[in-house]
C-alpha cells in the first residue's frame, strides 16, 4: 500500500507540473514527450486522473485521524 501511495503521489506531482506548464507556457509536457493523441499520452493522463482519485484515500483517512486542521485550530 505505502509503495501504491508513493507511485501515485509522484504521478499526481507529474500531472500538477504538467498542468502548471500548460497554464503558464501553452507547453504539454506529456503530449510533447510522447505525441499528441498517442496511446502513451492518453496512458499517462488516465494514470495521472486514477492517481489523484486515488489520493482522496489518503487524504480522508488524515482528516479522520486529525492529522489536517485549519489554520484557526494551531492558534491557542
Amino acid at each position: 500500500m505505502k509503495a501504491l501511495n508513493i507511485i501515485t503521489l509522484i504521478l499526481v506531482i507529474i500531472g500538477g507540473i504538467n498542468w502548471g506548464l500548460v497554464g503558464a507556457f501553452n507547453f504539454d509536457l506529456v503530449a510533447a514527450l510522447f505525441g499528441v493523441d498517442s496511446g502513451v499520452s492518453n496512458l499517462v493522463y488516465i494514470l495521472v486522473g486514477l492517481s489523484a482519485l486515488y489520493q482522496l484515500i489518503p487524504l480522508a483517512q488524515s482528516f479522520r485521524a486529525g492529522e489536517v486542521r485549519g489554520q484557526g485550530a494551531a492558534r491557542t
